[in-house]
């Protein structure tokens, strides 16, 4: 595949009119768009991805760090390199149905992410926050998940701006064991 790339633009059929862009596919943002592995209903069993990765192995669930109460695991459809989620073993829906030791191991992780993020990537400053209910942006509501998306001067820059494309440099595969190298220890 590789060897028929080419800088030249390609004349497309059916793509619309020539406008002077070259486009960078995402393909692997239509599995997000057509909700690919989204949950069928709010309970643990109805498909939840959180209540799954668990069982994975860290490399295939993409988890960073495993904690008694958490863990850290990296978002598939990511704002930026690096982006990851900090989320409770627990399938809860609401920051205030966590229990005290759950809400203190989501905050020591949050930390240890912000730690890693800059030991592995330099980051320059974080977004951290968490949607609560499908109305404030969830893509999964029922199961509590805390983002930490890793930033830097100037992220923003020409290609989500006028290209409506954000490019990741790294596979995520590659992302998660850069982490997991730099996560802190206990």
């Amino acid at each position: 595949m590789l060897a028929r790339m080419t800088s030249e633009p390609e004349l497309q059929r059916g793509v619309g009119e020539p406008d002077g862009f070259r486009r960078l596919w995402t393909p692997h943002r239509m599995a997000y768009i057509q909700g690919e592995n989204k949950p069928t209903g709010p309970a643990p069993d109805d498909g939840c991805p959180f209540c799954s990765i668990p069982a994975l192995s860290d490399e295939d669930g993409l988890v960073i760090a495993r904690g008694t109460a958490v863990f850290a695991v990296l978002n598939l459809y990511p704002y930026n390199g690096g982006h990851l989620m900090v989320v409770p073993y627990r399938h809860v829906a609401d920051y205030t149905d966590l229990d005290e030791a759950e809400t203190a191991e989501l905050a020591v992780f949050t930390k240890h992410a912000m730690t890693a993020l800059r030991a592995a990537s330099g980051a320059h400053g974080f977004n951290i926050g968490m949607n609560q209910g499908a109305a404030a942006g969830a893509g999964i509501a029922a199961h509590l998940h805390q983002h930490v998306v890793p930033r830097w001067g100037g992220d923003t820059n020409f290609m989500p701006v006028v290209g409506h494309t954000k490019v990741l440099p790294q596979l995520l595969a590659d992302t998660r064991k850069m982490l997991a190298d730099v996560w802190p220890r206990a």
